[in-house]
């Protein structure tokens, strides 16, 4: 802890007093709120300026709308049974008697070592100032806060009358609300802020409204909310600098050959497919963490798909379109490039499962040039789909299918901003404390560069995935039609290596561990430690998480964790002895442009195309 210029304490030695929060000079601050107005102003012109000139239409109410019809039905749960709804709130008042009573003893001589009612669980960042537990106000706030919060997730959790998906979304809900309401959130209720205000009579809230509107013109209209300090970062000079060519472009992806780093590569050529949902570059952020640095280092021919940044001329791009101009353009090219036609493929998240539908397609056309496949954190039955599944219901899809036809596609901050909520309270309000309230600029973080770094949806293409995944899940069901076919998993028959991480939320470990049944051949499900990105992208030299690696995966998955070997490390090596053991034919390497003419050098135009 630091230590206060004024009685050389550190913060938590130094007595609650009412001055810190009292203004010092008024004139000034004063001054500080006519100026926050003033770029509070400028915000709301930023708003209103592209609606005014009709290039953005608002579509808050579905969403909107969809919560409060959640909520109804959670509500009429508990309120059909006068018993069970007095229950409930006697549940509620006792938490808030116990919050009352413990103010009043840490009030009163001697009180301060009073209990919390409810104490922020473990990892909780947000309650950390000290005044948070010696400010009888402001605990008083955090308590009440807490045991509301709670209560409300114990309705959900309690409400045996409610069908799984409302029950999801009612879940999902209440956790965006009470993030949102968090005293910690709110200058006169967070003494952090409320300290920092006074000390800077308001200088952080203009810095702070001027961002603000800053981001919302960023945004055209809407908040793009700035996670990084993005002026640090230029893809190719800093990020997806692992040196190569461009060697195919079509109208949807360009295709990326990697420049060799040993004598001798797998005869093998690899072939990575990302999710089109975010940009390749996540699997080469820099050096250190960069997968495709390191696979090319292992020996591997890398190509990968680099998908456009869509825009009304995609509009009517569809899953078949991605699969030929995309998946079998790449295999095309690489026979071009190195002469080889078995190839080694990856997919990853939503790439992974455009692959998997290919394989199920080409299998049926007698297309047979992958001999493996990799699948990372990749659903193919979407029964148990993660936290995503909440805006997929038939009104939810109509609505968005009714925005993208208005351009052709969705835009990509519309994206962002879903996959933003899935983890509010780590990655939107956090920001917003710290850029609209304090006023400080976030720092540098490639992930988060990445992160922000947002693309659009060909409404096709997009609108394809939503019916038959994640709203009628015909992949898994053997009922999915492609280029008139219906394709079956079953026809999978090649090696699978099917990656899942322990606490994804987008692609739960128990989903892909599910999925693994409906593929034809021989499976091997690898579970890595942490979540849908850090799981993924582990180097070994990292010395991070654990991977977990068992039998067949089929039967209770619990059971199969409970049985499985806990490796530590990454699973990158596991992976590669893997794939050498299919064949670990070695060739002499390959560099790009020996076979054919290069389009420019990696990582290519179409991952520079920003919203």
């Amino acid at each position: 802890m630091s230590k206060t210029p004024d009685s050389g304490k550190t913060e938590d030695e130094r007595p609650s007093t009412v001055e810190q929060y009292l203004v010092k000079d008024p004139e000034r601050f004063a001054l500080n709120m006519a100026r926050m107005i003033e770029q509070a102003g400028k915000a709301a012109s930023a708003w209103a300026e592209p609606r005014e000139k009709g290039e953005v239409r608002d579509h808050v109410a579905e969403p909107v709308v969809d919560m409060v019809k959640t909520f109804s039905k959670l509500s009429e749960y508990w309120l059909s049974d006068p018993q069970r709804a007095l229950e409930a709130q006697t549940r509620l008042f006792s938490g808030y008697m116990t919050v009352w009573a413990n103010s009043i003893q840490r009030l009163s001589a001697g009180g301060e070592d009073a209990d919390d009612a409810v104490k922020p669980e473990l990892g909780d960042k947000r309650f950390q100032d000290p005044e948070w537990g010696r400010n009888a106000f402001f605990d008083f706030l955090k308590q009440a806060y807490l045991v509301t919060s709670r209560w409300a997730t114990e309705l959900v959790e309690h409400a045996d009358g409610l069908d799984e998906h409302t029950r999801h979304k009612a879940s999902f809900y209440v956790k965006q609300v009470s993030n949102a309401i968090s005293p910690s959130n709110f200058i006169l209720t967070n003494p952090e802020l409320f300290r920092e205000t006074i000390a800077s009579n308001g200088e952080n809230l203009v810095r702070g409204m001027k961002m603000l509107a800053e981001d919302i013109a960023a945004g055209k209209g809407d908040l793009k909310l700035r996670q990084a300090d993005y002026s640090s970062f230029e893809i190719g000079k800093n990020l997806a600098t692992t040196p190569g060519k461009v060697v195919g472009r079509s109208d949807v992806a360009e295709i990326l050959q990697y420049d060799p780093a040993t004598e001798t590569v797998l005869k093998r050529p690899l072939l990575i497919c990302p999710p089109w949902i975010n940009k390749f570059y996540i699997l080469d952020l820099n050096p250190q963490k960069s997968f495709i640095r390191w696979a090319v280092e292992q020996g591997h021919t890398v190509f990968v798909i680099s998908w456009i940044n869509p825009d009304e001329r995609h509009g009517t791009k569809s899953w078949e379109a991605y699969i030929r101009e995309g998946l079998q353009y790449g295999l095309d090219t690489i026979e071009k490039a190195t002469g080889e036609k078995d190839v080694n493929a990856v997919g990853y998240c939503v790439g992974g499962t455009l692959l998997a539908a290919a394989l199920a397609l080409m299998a049926q056309e007698g297309d047979h040039r992958i001999k493996s496949a990799t699948f990372f954190t990749t659903q193919v039955d979407f029964t148990y789909a993660g936290d995503l599944k909440v805006f997929v219901d038939e009104e939810q899809v109509a609505a968005v299918e009714k925005a993208m036809n208005e351009k052709g596609y969705l835009d990509g901050t519309k994206m962002a901003t879903a996959f933003n909520m899935l983890r509010s309270g780590d990655l939107i309000w956090p920001y917003v404390v710290n850029n609209y309230m304090r006023g400080k600029d976030p720092l540098p973080f490639d992930l988060l560069y990445w992160n922000a770094d947002s693309t659009r949806m060909a409404a096709a293409n997009h609108s394809f995935y939503l019916r038959n995944c994640y709203l009628e899940n015909r992949l898994s069901q053997g009922m999915m039609e492609l280029a008139g076919r219906v394709v079956s998993l079953k026809d999978i028959t090649i090696p699978v290596y099917n990656l899942a991480s322990k606490e994804d939320h987008i692609a739960p470990a128990l989903s892909v561990f599910l999925g693994s049944k409906y593929f034809g051949g021989e499976v091997d499900y690898v579970m890595a430690g942490s979540g849908h990105i850090a799981g993924v992208v582990n180097p070994p030299a990292a010395q991070k998480y654990h991977y977990w690696t068992g039998g067949m995966p089929a039967g209770d998955f619990d059971q199969w964790i409970a049985k499985a070997t806990n490796h530590p490390g990454s699973w990158w090596p596991h992976w590669q002895r893997w794939i050498e053991a299919k064949d670990n034919t070695r060739v002499p390497a390959r560099k790009p442009g020996n076979h054919m003419k290069t389009l420019g050098d990696a990582p290519g135009t179409y991952v520079k195309v920003r919203v």
